[in-house]
């Protein structure tokens, strides 16, 4: 009788152990629907954005706007000193504190401005004195760095909390308003670059409206210096790599603009523009990774684990490239005119999409893991790597069609270079959030 018990017991265990699991597959897989349908929808009207911008300014012009708007993108991870990352570890792993912790990055945000400035203003006059006017570039960084960045830490926020859906929604409506704004600029009698600011500007601003006015959790806003100080060291590193990470990713379009010219630049822009459309459903996939590693950081202890997760980001983001190169080369017009230009070389740069979304993909890795001073330091490397390699493809390569082929090469470099930093920094211990 106290046998037939005990093993009543040990099944029922094992049954509860059983629906547990499956209950919790079925609220990842929940999760991960609610987070893609997100990048779906942002993927439409990205793609939507991206046609009406690059046919209705000069290729040239479009490359300006691109490499400006990369440079913003790089230049904004310098606001509040990085102090993003530790209001999303607060979201993920102590959402009570999201409120103290938002008053924290308003004040840092505002103490960093300076700093943001003089970086903004020493950029131009490396790369941009000679081909965009001042006003119009400052226009492009303002809307990167004070309304689009403040717009991603919502997403960031809710992402952290776990409402995967809301900031899916968001995102959704964010890419809506660009894309309404580029739709719009088409109808202008004679479009130009500085026209097209104030559009973005435009865009920008009523996105932080919605963000913050309808999907911003609310909580009372209370300073603490005491709890920012103790974080404010790894946020810097944070800072410092991010501003590493995309010096790393978009000093490709800087170098091409410096050494090819704003035609060139323009072209390279398109193509690089058509591989980014691969990578935000893997930042979707990496971002959950990265929120479930917060918590359990063995996660990825198995190589056979590691093995397969990459491999399913390259073939994935090759997939997509292949589709978007297949359409291109039946139907070259298919994206407009000024894409056509740049179709017949979208298959060259196959690699290059999975290359580079598995480069990103281990530098969040490491971010999960709380090695944030070695993920800074494995991106400098990466960024001082990628410059030279870059300078000698341009330098060697007259021919368009060259250049890009050559790419597949320098991302299979840099992607061996960031797998060894990467995984020889994952045999240390995580460091204690």
């Amino acid at each position: 009788m106290a046998m037939t018990e005990a093993g009543d017991i040990i099944k029922q265990g094992r049954l509860a152990r059983l629906g547990s699991f499956v209950a919790e597959r079925k609220g990842l897989l929940r999760d991960y629907l609610s987070a893609v349908s997100g990048a779906g929808g942002r993927l439409v009207f990205s793609l939507v954005y991206f046609i009406a911008l690059a046919n209705t300014l000069s290729i040239a012009e479009f490359g300006m706007f691109a490499t400006a708007s990369a440079a913003g993108v790089m230049l904004s991870r310098l606001l509040a000193f990085g102090f993003i990352s530790a209001l999303y570890r607060t979201a993920t792993i102590r959402p009570n504190l999201i409120g103290t912790f938002t008053a924290g990055f308003l004040l840092l945000a505002l103490l960093s401005l300076p700093l943001l400035a003089a970086a903004s203003y020493g950029v131009y006059l490396i790369f941009f004195s000679g081909y965009v006017a001042l006003a119009a570039f400052a226009a492009i960084v303002f809307a990167e760095a004070l309304l689009w960045r403040p717009v991603e830490v919502a997403m960031i926020v809710n992402n952290g909390l776990g409402l995967f859906g809301k900031a899916a929604l968001l995102a959704i409506l964010t890419a809506a308003l660009r894309a309404l704004a580029a739709v719009l600029f088409m109808l202008l009698p004679a479009p130009t670059l500085e026209s097209w600011s104030w559009f973005y500007i435009g865009a920008n601003a009523i996105a932080l409206l919605v963000a913050f006015g309808a999907f911003y959790p609310r909580q009372r806003l209370r300073l603490r210096i005491e709890l920012y100080w103790r974080r404010l060291a790894d946020s810097v590193y944070v800072a410092g790599a991010e501003v590493l990470f995309y010096l790393q990713m978009e000093f490709d379009k800087l170098l091409v603009l410096a050494i090819g010219g704003p035609h060139l630049a323009g072209l390279y822009a398109i193509i690089m523009r058509l591989v980014d459309l691969t990578a935000i459903p893997i930042r979707t996939f990496s971002m959950m990774l990265v929120q479930r590693m917060m918590r359990t950081p063995q996660l990825l202890a198995r190589l056979s684990v590691r093995s397969g997760i990459e491999g399913g980001i390259f073939a994935v983001s090759t997939l997509g490239l292949v589709a978007l190169g297949g359409v291109l080369h039946f139907f070259p017009a298919a994206l407009g005119r000024n894409v056509a230009e740049a179709a017949p070389l979208v298959l060259l740069a196959l690699c290059v999409p999975g290359l580079r979304n598995l480069v990103e993909y281990q530098a969040e890795l490491l971010f999960a893991r709380g090695q944030t001073l070695v993920r800074a330091l494995n991106l400098a490397v990466l960024a001082g790597l990628k410059a030279v390699l870059l300078v000698a493809v341009l330098k060697s390569f007259d021919q368009t069609s060259q250049l890009v082929l050559a790419l597949n090469g320098v991302f299979l470099i840099l992607y061996l270079a960031s797998a060894v930093l990467t995984y020889s920094a994952m045999r240390r211990p995580p460091k204690a959030i």
